[in-house]
């Protein structure tokens, strides 16, 4: 705990599996939770309601923040472009959100100062995922020190640490996680072109990684299908 501030973190929480074990963690590390949730006017609109359910259980406080990045679009989760269900694509995918991490990283940084935490945490993976940039390791070090750099309390001496627990471990490790952690993976959400009941559609990007990293552990799957 540093100096002045109390052991609050500021979680980053889309309602994804990666996004609750990083909260359950943070939560056995001992922290007081804000849970932050950016709704961006995604296509996947049910993983707000993920969000809430597991704020419920793992948060001291829950912000659901409105901004609206259909208006810039450049993605197939902000736009009417159709969501690829092919594979896993190589190099950047179109379910790629213009420098969506690091508007997610700035709000999170900003709720972090104004309530006195010095502890952001993210759910980013570097391992099995769909190549986004901004889940690189360089980019996070990048944030922070940015972070450090431009606001008040980073100048007067009381830095921002950007927590990436999940950023080398597989899906399996992730999965395995969740169940060490006593946590119900199944309340999470991770498909980016769910049906309208919101059930998975099984095929995008995230939903056969997800799928792969429980078959790799071992374990059931308990995301339910459309």
């Amino acid at each position: 705990m540093k100096d002045g501030y109390s052991k609050t973190a500021v979680v980053l929480l889309s309602g994804g599996l990666d996004s609750m074990v990083c909260a359950g963690l943070a939560r056995e590390a001992g922290y007081q939770v804000i849970a932050l949730t950016i709704d961006y006017q995604q296509r996947h609109r049910v993983e707000l309601e993920a969000a809430r359910t597991i704020a419920a259980m793992l948060a001291d406080r829950h912000i659901v923040l409105p901004i609206d990045l259909t208006a810039f679009g450049g993605s197939s989760l902000t736009s009417a472009a159709p969501v690829p269900k092919g594979g896993v694509e190589e190099g950047i995918p179109s379910t790629y959100v213009p420098a969506r991490n690091t508007v997610f990283l700035s709000l999170a940084l900003a709720c972090a100062e104004a309530s006195g935490s010095s502890d952001l945490f993210v759910g980013v993976n570097a391992l099995d995922y769909s190549g986004y940039p901004d889940c690189r390791p360089d980019f996070i070090a990048a944030f922070e020190a940015l972070a450090n750099l431009g606001t008040k309390a980073g100048v007067e001496g009381v830095p921002f640490t950007i927590h990436a627990p999940l950023q080398h471990m597989t899906k399996a490790d992730i999965a395995r996680e969740a169940v060490r952690l006593g946590l119900d993976a199944g309340i999470s959400h991770s498909c980016y072109d769910p049906a309208p009941d919101g059930g998975a559609c099984g095929l995008c990007d995230a939903c056969r990684l997800r799928a792969k990293g429980f078959a790799d552990a071992g374990l059931l799957d308990p995301t339910r299908y459309q």
